[in-house]
């Protein structure tokens, strides 16, 4: 998983977070998370979000259903963008697609 101290948040303290489905290595999203956020990630197994249009925590999954169980957490070269690896519980995207990127599957 990551280490939370050698993150490189931007000025609203937030990080890109891509996530990948395990399985069919499919990319199925991207969110931002805060620091608050990838610990409550790390606690738990699923991935929580920041939403910047709501201005709060999204933990995806608690209205659908369709959580995202973390396998792995990883951060670039830069330590400026994470790589979720992830089960998904039921599509991911909010139009009921598998991904958030066109693909029906």
């Amino acid at each position: 998983m990551i280490d939370l101290s050698t993150l490189s948040f931007d000025e609203s303290g937030l990080v890109p977070v891509v996530v990948q489905d395990e399985s069919t290595k499919d990319v199925l999203m991207l969110g931002y998370a805060n620091r608050d956020t990838l610990k409550e990630t790390l606690e738990t197994g699923r991935m929580v979000f920041f939403s910047r249009s709501r201005q709060q925590r999204w933990l995806k999954g608690e209205t659908s259903g369709n959580f995202l169980h973390v396998k792995n957490i990883a951060a670039d070269c830069d330590q400026d963008a994470l790589l979720v690896t992830a089960h998904p519980e039921g599509p991911t995207c909010h139009l009921g697609r598998a991904t958030c990127f066109g693909v029906d599957s």
